[in-house]
């Protein structure tokens, strides 16, 4: 595996901090809604962030 440098792992810890505050945010934005079909769309870009930063975490491993 490859050596990441200094500014990779710091720009790497920005993406992992902004898609886990987005996918906190969008799970709130899910609980407070009555819409289904929002709701529903809230979940899944949540999900899709949380994915997206595991990704990004398995980088540092």
């Amino acid at each position: 595996m490859m050596e990441i440098n200094q500014q990779e792992l710091q720009n790497l810890r920005h993406l992992i901090g902004s898609h886990d505050t987005a996918s906190r945010k969008l799970d709130q934005y899910a609980q407070q809604c009555t819409d289904p079909q929002i709701k529903q769309m809230f979940e899944q870009s949540a999900q899709s962030a949380r994915s997206t930063m595991q990704k990004l975490m398995s980088f540092l491993s």
